[in-house]
């Protein structure tokens, strides 16, 4: 870190990140982040009062990136239902390309978020909103029938679980997962379809 720079948040976090990458969950320390920084590993703490308070904060603005994608297909100007198809689709995306892209570091969140309680129920509960608001937006409009879209977008994200959950990562790598994928999401969507 150049002198003139100032130490924020974001930019510790972005070290970590760096970090997490090189040595993985279990080597990585506070002080091998201040080294990277260019600072005492003091500084570091002065932002993160602990090494799970980092490892918290790293894990949430991880999780944050899918969430924040996804978001933007809650209020698009098109049919609930392709918005619920897409929105499912760009989630099993997102989670695909981030164990693709960097197995070594989505192999560290997967070890982070289950240290990272609190990260993940939070991740869960704004991506299930997302859902509930895009059923909802069905229901009011006679695509979808259901009388809680809240208990129904939980139930669709349960459903889906195999296609973002990183314990079955392994398997997004599958011939047939995607033909699997439109099937789930077929059914589901004509399980939330007026009768």
């Amino acid at each position: 870190m150049a002198p003139t720079e100032t130490l924020t948040a974001e930019r510790i976090l972005e070290a970590t990140e760096e970090v997490l990458r090189r040595h993985g969950p279990a080597k990585a320390t506070v002080v091998d982040v201040a080294r990277a920084l260019g600072v005492s590993h003091g500084s570091v703490y002065r932002h993160f009062r602990t090494k799970a308070a980092l490892r918290e904060a790293v894990t949430k603005r991880w999780l944050d990136r899918t969430s924040e994608r996804l978001a933007g297909f809650v209020t698009e100007d098109r049919d609930p239902e392709t918005r619920l198809r897409d929105w499912l689709a760009a989630l099993f995306e997102a989670k695909r390309h981030k164990a693709g892209y960097d197995p070594e570091l989505f192999a560290t969140y997967t070890v982070l978020a289950g240290e990272s309680g609190a990260a993940v129920a939070d991740h869960v509960t704004d991506l299930t909103v997302q859902l509930a608001r895009i059923i909802a937006t069905g229901a009011e409009s006679g695509d979808f029938a259901t009388p809680d879209p809240t208990a129904s977008a939980r139930a669709v994200f349960q459903a889906t679980g195999r296609f973002h959950d990183p314990c079955h990562a392994r398997e997004w790598q599958h011939p047939d997962i995607e033909t699997e994928f439109e099937a789930v999401v077929d059914l589901l969507v004509r399980g939330l379809r007026p009768h």
